[in-house]
């Protein structure tokens, strides 16, 4: 791993909050994710489950967690399960996790080669009536691909037809979505290299450049800072492109007088960062752009007032489009009349902010998190607002990373990052 270890009071925090909801005589299990192949001997760089991770600080593939507190052996209460290495893995792949490793990473003294799962897990079985399976219900989710967890699902329901089932994502959501101290120390890495990126572009953009170009800048300044890479596909989008949200491909070039819409992030040990900064490509913007451009970021000051505890997340979005409607007024984007006619279930200020203003962030770019219960200190969102204005030509989000407090203002992890017009401008001349 890139990453510099973590210390494991991190995981052992995090298995006591999860086994502590955990019903009388339950098991609660955990799969590493599968390694994907694309074609002929080919395979897409791992990336572990990230629940494993949260819960055991184990990144490698071919490992299972397992949590049963009240085993009647106080060993197999928490065991962890990892591929036995050997001279020829060594060789071809690197050395694996070895038992002591295992422990010294996790916490957990229970260390077993994933060959002895089925005997082990049958004798615990004995003792259990509940089984936790770890099933993905991310209201975002949309997987079709049949994942290591999913046949280990299939596998215990016809081995162990008598026992009951339980859910483990519920749990998941409510203890993932408050973050460690641990935790947001890593958010903050991953934003600190994010920052160093961009400041990496402010030097290097002008017009003539390749949208892929950028890319490759951001790439080469996160890895080189520990990081695997982005967090999630990076989206540079330079003119018009800014006005497709999911703008990918990355493959045009920048014209003098465009904006370029750059929604980029790194990851640092697995955690996110989530940044959308928007820049003029020679440097300078239009005073239609200013306009604009500080439209958004005050919507994006008041949006982020809006975050503490107590805020129920379906209420807060329509609190940021009030805020939204009355900035587009201002623009001459939208006039009373718009707003009079406007449909309830879809208001007028969505023909030019048609996507949310903030998701969980953490192991996760759109992590895990309670959406219906108040917000709590220690969560942390996104603050996204964007306007996208096709018939001129450009689009501007803005976007950083906060962490709800207790009291008072939210924690701007990415307070550092350049963000006010004139010092985008200054650092772009220097």
């Amino acid at each position: 791993m890139k990453y510099h270890p973590i210390e494991n009071q991190l995981f052992i925090k995090n298995r006591k909050k999860f086994m502590a909801k955990m019903q009388p005589k339950s098991i609660a299990v955990f799969n590493s994710n599968d390694i994907y192949p694309i074609s002929a001997d080919s395979t897409m760089p791992f990336e572990q489950h990230r629940d494993i991770f949260y819960l055991s600080g184990a990144d490698q593939e071919e490992t299972i967690l397992l949590l049963f507190p009240d085993a009647m052996d106080k060993k197999h209460r928490e065991v962890l399960f990892v591929r036995e290495t050997n001279e020829h893995i060594a060789v071809w792949e690197g050395a694996k996790l070895t038992k002591e490793q295992a422990t010294k990473v996790s916490g957990i003294e229970t260390i077993y080669w994933l060959s002895d799962f089925d005997k082990v897990f049958f004798d615990l079985m004995t003792e259990a009536d509940v089984v936790y399976f770890n099933t993905n219900e991310h209201y975002r989710q949309a997987v079709q691909t049949q994942t290591r967890e999913d046949r280990f699902i299939v596998k215990c329901k016809k081995d162990f037809p008598a026992h009951q089932w339980a859910k483990s994502n519920p749990i998941l959501q409510q203890i993932r979505g408050v973050k460690e101290p641990e935790e947001i120390k890593l958010m903050q890495r991953a934003c600190d290299i994010t920052e160093k990126g961009f400041r990496r572009i402010l030097e290097f953009t002008k017009p003539g450049v390749w949208e892929y170009e950028m890319e490759a800048e951001y790439l080469h300044e996160f890895i080189r800072n520990r990081s695997k890479g982005f967090a999630y596909t990076p989206i540079i989008a330079a003119g018009n492109n800014a006005n497709v949200l999911h703008y990918i491909e990355n493959n045009q070039q920048v014209k003098d007088g465009d904006l370029i819409l750059m929604d980029v992030g790194a990851e640092y040990a697995n955690y996110s960062s989530d940044m959308t900064r928007t820049i003029p490509a020679n440097g300078r913007f239009t005073d239609r752009q200013k306009e604009v451009y500080n439209a958004v970021l005050r919507v994006k000051n008041e949006a982020t007032k809006i975050l503490v505890p107590g805020t129920i997340w379906a209420e807060y979005h329509k609190e940021v489009g009030k805020v939204m409607t009355s900035e587009l007024l201002g623009l001459g984007l939208l006039d009373k009349a718009d707003i009079q006619n406007e449909n309830k279930d879809w208001p007028a200020y969505k023909k030019y902010f048609m996507h949310g203003t903030s998701h969980h962030i953490g192991l996760d770019t759109h992590d895990y998190g309670e959406l219906k219960t108040p917000m709590k200190p220690n969560m942390v969102f996104t603050v996204e607002p964007g306007i996208y204005v096709p018939d001129e030509g450009f689009g501007i989000r803005i976007e950083d990373d906060v962490v709800i407090q207790e009291n008072g203002a939210a924690l701007n992890l990415m307070k550092n990052i350049p963000i006010e017009v004139e010092e985008i401008e200054a650092l772009m001349n220097a």
